[in-house]
């Protein structure tokens, strides 16, 4: 009796994680495609509760849609590549950040999904695999600090990507 009674409330946790995902329930302020020469990395959208990005204005969650498959290793290659550009690289390895995302996030593949939910207390990544309703929270909380760094990487004046940062913030016509 007391093995179904946990394994109903386990149910019940997980379906209620499910639940309280709220970038579910927010609205799209902007949709970009990443491509590389011919080929389309990943669509990624940014998420609020209202439609509107506002610079430093949480909660905000940017969701990026796997178009090909990429290992973890490479993912945290080129986020280490952005935070260089942006000068955001010395702050990076002293918190030991690519460390932190290397062993946290998953291998990607066609139709798998990362997001980032950035809170006022920092941020946190969630998975979804290709051909599931589910999303997983992965790894433990980041610091307000990496919430900055990370989401300068598409969000930044000084972005690599300017067209995608135009789209993602509503300033131009999403894809």
């Amino acid at each position: 009796m007391m093995r179904a009674f946990l394994a109903v409330l386990s149910l019940m946790i997980s379906f209620s994680a499910f639940a309280a995902t709220p970038w579910n329930q927010w609205q799209q302020v902007g949709r970009a495609t990443l491509s590389w020469g011919p080929f389309e990395v990943y669509h990624s959208q940014l998420l609020t509760p209202d439609g509107k990005y506002q610079a430093g204005k949480w909660p905000q969650a940017l969701k990026i849609e796997y178009l090909r498959s990429i290992d973890h290793q490479e993912l945290t290659r080129a986020t280490e590549e952005q935070w260089q550009a942006l000068g955001l690289l010395a702050q990076a390895q002293k918190n030991g950040w690519l460390e932190a995302v290397q062993n946290t996030w998953p291998d990607v593949s066609n139709g798998s999904e990362i997001m980032f939910v950035a809170t006022e207390n920092g941020g946190q990544f969630y998975s979804q695999p290709a051909n599931s309703v589910l999303s997983t929270p992965v790894g433990q909380p980041f610091s307000p600090a990496f919430r900055d760094a990370f989401l300068a990487i598409w969000l930044s004046p000084a972005t690599q990507y300017p067209d995608l940062r135009s789209k993602l913030t509503g300033a131009s016509a999403s894809d």
